[in-house]
C-alpha cells in the first residue's frame, strides 16, 4: 500500500482481515458470556432440583423417625397395660393368701376326734369348701401354687428357712415346706418357706 507521502508500508500483523487481536479475544470473552447466561437458567435450575430433593430426603427420614417412636410408644403403652391388668390383683391376692393360710392350719390342726364329731364335721366340711372356693378364685385370676417339696432349692421360688441332714435326699433338695408360695401368671407372689436337706455328717 502506498502511503500518504506516497511511501510503502506493510500493514499490522494484528490488523489482518481488519481484526486486531483484543477484537477476537473481545468477540471470544462476548461468546463465552453469552453461552454461559444461556445455560445459566438451566444451573440455577439443576441446583433447586437438588435443593428440593436434599429437603424431601431430610423430611422422610424425620417422617420415618417419628413413625418408629410413634410405634414404640404404642407398643409400649399397650405392654404397660398388659402388665397392668395382669398384676392389678397382686395385693389384693396377698391378703387372701394370708386367709388362705389360716384355713389350712385350721384344717391341718384337726383331730380325728373333731372329725367324729357331727357338730364339728359340719363345720369343717363348711372350711373346707371356703378353702376350695379360694383355690378356684385363685386359678381363674393366674394364681398358681410353687410346686416344692422334691425340688431342688430354685432362690426364684423358694426360701430355704433350715437345712435338715438328710442320708437319702440330695442335698439342696427341698424335703419340707413350712409355707406354700405362689406365682401370679409369671411373676412371684411369694416364695415357698422350705426346709432342705444337706449331707448327713
Amino acid at each position: 500500500a502506498r502511503g500518504a507521502h506516497g511511501g510503502f508500508h506493510s500493514e499490522s500483523p494484528n490488523e489482518i482481515d481488519g481484526m486486531t487481536d483484543d477484537d477476537k479475544l473481545h468477540d471470544e470473552a462476548e461468546e463465552i458470556r453469552k453461552e454461559t447466561a444461556a445455560e445459566a437458567p438451566e444451573l440455577a435450575e439443576h441446583d433447586r432440583v437438588a435443593e428440593l430433593e436434599k429437603a424431601l430426603e431430610e423430611a422422610t427420614n424425620k417422617a420415618l423417625y417419628a413413625a418408629a417412636e410413634t410405634q414404640n410408644v404404642r407398643r409400649r403403652l399397650e405392654a404397660e397395660k398388659v402388665q397392668a391388668s395382669n398384676y392389678a390383683a397382686t395385693a389384693f391376692a396377698r391378703d387372701m393368701l394370708a386367709i388362705k393360710d389360716h384355713l389350712d392350719r385350721a384344717l391341718a390342726a384337726v383331730t380325728d376326734e373333731l372329725k367324729a364329731d357331727k357338730v364339728a364335721s359340719n363345720f369343717l366340711a363348711g372350711i373346707e369348701a371356703t378353702s376350695r372356693e379360694l383355690e378356684q378364685a385363685f386359678a381363674r385370676n393366674g394364681i398358681t401354687r410353687i410346686t416344692a417339696i422334691g425340688e431342688l432349692l430354685d432362690p426364684h421360688r423358694h426360701q430355704a428357712m433350715v437345712e435338715i441332714p438328710s442320708g437319702e435326699a440330695e442335698p439342696g433338695t427341698i424335703v419340707e415346706e413350712m409355707q406354700p408360695g405362689y406365682m401370679i401368671k409369671d411373676r412371684l407372689l411369694r416364695p415357698a418357706l422350705v426346709a432342705v436337706a444337706k449331707a448327713a455328717g
